[in-house]
């Protein structure tokens, strides 16, 4: 047995199965693209390694043994299970398949990867993605960490930035969500100023949105918020807001995914007068990481919203 598991080889097993389905040796080395006496020859020679006769000729065509039963019908299974590897095999070179994680701050994940992963499923239906969105921190730890392919973040202070590959993504544009019938929700050109005296639910201190809304007060000699709720979640966030006279700090990306009339009309956005623009995030990746082709073909969609991104701005 254990010679015969070495010496046979595909072909072989493929022209048992070709003459057990058929029944004709003549058909089966066309199915092969064999001439009939070098299949004939092909047959003789498993045989004699098998030991024993795999079909009987007879008038009419070839009618497999028990052995040869056996060998036809582990054949189809061994060549079925090979042609769904190779499958499989193709659809992972090609970036059809096997799985993407991303990481990515809310604006981007909302502007750019779902529209790109949108893009990707449409040829990739068996893809296998992972989206988390995080911090900047975060984010570059766990991309450090291995835990993503490439994130939408930007680099926290002290982060040595020659480990990366780093594309120029996009400045955020923060917007300021209240309920629906807060006292400023019909006011038009706010300063900040106006909103200095209601509570705040945003993001922690140290955090890109948060140091950009400091430091727009800070620009204009007005003390930071006071009364302040610390979250990261959008649902916390909202929930809070529609309770209480709060003001929310978000960006532009989030808003307009909200839309018009946000959580059925019961949040607004605040008409400011002066734009609050938090710093940069880049699309960025490890140096020297192997990146499966599913990995980079995201990636470069990801990559070509941003460009347009840019492009209509």
């Amino acid at each position: 047995m254990q010679v015969l598991q070495n010496r046979l080889q595909l072909k072989d097993f493929r022209l048992i199965r070709a003459i057990y389905e058929t029944g004709q040796l003549a058909i089966a080395a066309e199915r092969m693209s064999l001439t009939q006496p070098a299949a004939s020859r092909m047959l003789a020679s498993i045989e004699r390694m098998v030991g024993m006769t795999l079909f009987v000729r007879h008038p009419k065509g070839m009618t497999a043994t028990p052995a040869g039963e056996i060998l036809a019908r582990n054949a189809a299974g061994l060549l079925n299970g090979l042609e769904q590897t190779l499958q499989e095999v193709t659809a992972v070179t090609s970036g059809k398949a096997g799985s993407v994680r991303v990481g990515s701050v809310t604006g981007g994940a909302v502007a750019f990867v779902v529209p790109a992963i949108q893009k990707l499923k449409a040829n990739a239906g068996a893809a296998d993605i992972y989206v988390d969105v995080a911090p900047s921190d975060v984010l570059i730890q766990g991309l450090i960490d291995g835990e993503y392919d490439f994130v939408l973040s930007r680099l926290p202070p002290g982060t040595d930035s020659r480990q990366f590959n780093i594309l120029t993504g996009r400045v955020e544009i923060i917007r300021f969500l209240v309920r629906d019938g807060h006292p400023l929700a019909t006011r038009k050109k706010l300063r900040l100023g106006d909103l200095s005296n209601f509570e705040w639910v945003m993001q922690a201190p140290r955090t890109p949105l948060r140091h950009a809304i400091e430091e727009a007060f800070l620009s204009q000699g007005l003390p930071s918020p006071q009364e302040t709720v610390n979250t990261t979640s959008l649902l916390v966030m909202i929930s809070y807001l529609t309770s209480s006279d709060a003001i929310a700090p978000i960006t532009q990306e989030v808003v307009e995914l909200l839309g018009p009339k946000g959580f059925g009309g019961r949040i607004a956005a605040l008409d400011l007068a002066d734009s609050v623009v938090v710093t940069p995030y880049h699309l960025i990746s490890r140096k020297h990481q192997m990146m499966s082709p599913l990995a980079t073909r995201l990636r470069e969609l990801v990559f070509a919203g941003l460009a347009s991104g840019r492009h209509r701005e």
